[in-house]
């Protein structure tokens, strides 16, 4: 089986979304929690914004559209951390955030234990249509591999 990445995930919203203001809002937040890069490019002769990860071989594209996603429920995109550490510190920049934005809400979940594999997780959402579900894998207690690799 060849190696399979995910590349990108494009989100629409309704057309006049994508303000200066709006973009930065999704920067300041996105930014400072996963140090996404945001980024003003034209694509098929309309202004978009990208939020780049650090390697930026992954990204996630938003685009103004006639027929914007909806996503009233707790549709999302994993995001795997390494530790639970990790996840634990994200999850407590998520809350520094929300204590000055109430937009930000955050779904905490008890570990999930399946066989010997726990999984520590949360979900957070923030002006984008959809959930980023943080979480990290152990195995009895010890972190299953790095997820960067």
């Amino acid at each position: 089986m060849p190696t399979m990445r995910f590349n990108h995930m494009e989100l629409t919203f309704p057309r006049g979304t994508l303000t200066k203001e709006f973009r930065e809002e999704v920067d300041a937040f996105y930014g400072s929690v996963f140090g996404w890069i945001g980024v003003d490019t034209d694509l098929l002769g309309q202004s978009c914004h990208i939020l780049l990860s650090e390697e930026a071989q992954q990204f996630i594209l938003l685009a103004e559209s006639d027929k914007p996603i909806e996503s009233p429920g707790f549709d999302h995109l994993g995001l795997l951390f390494a530790t639970r550490e990790e996840v634990d510190e994200k999850l407590e920049q998520v809350k520094r955030y929300q204590e000055k934005d109430d937009r930000v809400r955050i779904k905490e979940y008890d570990d999930l234990v399946t066989g010997d594999i726990t999984t520590r997780a949360f979900y957070v959402k923030y002006l984008l249509p959809i959930y980023f579900d943080v979480q990290a894998l152990e195995r009895g207690g010890e972190p299953i591999g790095n997820a960067l690799s």
